[in-house]
């Protein structure tokens, strides 16, 4: 399970939020074997003004948040961060410099899914990847 946010600049994300999700889901699947189907991403476009971010980041700066179930190899989530930097640089031309990243982990039983606690549900994919 993983549940995504990401924010920027309103008047540069909007124009490719459609682009970034794809990118984002993709990444999710090569490196984590995420299930296809499993996509919830939410987007936060932020007027400049509520945006504040480190001298040497333009516009396009973009956080990526993702809080998913513990599990993951550190190897798993080192491969994510590699594949979500080179792939958003390459398909929407966002520099490494302007994007940041952080994975929020949980046990399954600090989460609520379809009206139970996610420790107990079958779940039909693999977490320790």
């Amino acid at each position: 399970m993983g549940q995504i946010k990401i924010y920027g600049v309103r008047d540069r994300l909007n124009p490719i939020k459609e682009t970034l999700s794809k990118v984002i889901h993709t990444c999710m699947v090569d490196a984590l074997a995420f299930p296809p189907e499993k996509k919830f991403h939410r987007f936060f476009p932020m007027v400049k003004e509520d945006f504040y971010f480190a001298d040497g980041r333009t516009e396009a700066y973009t956080i990526i948040e993702i809080s998913m179930f513990e599990g993951r190899t550190v190897q798993a989530k080192k491969h994510l961060f590699k594949l979500l930097f080179e792939r958003i640089d390459r398909e929407l031309g966002i520099s490494p410099q302007d994007i940041e990243i952080t994975i929020f982990e949980t046990p399954k039983h600090n989460w609520g899914i379809r009206g139970v606690p996610a420790d107990e549900l079958s779940l039909q994919y693999k977490i320790d990847v």
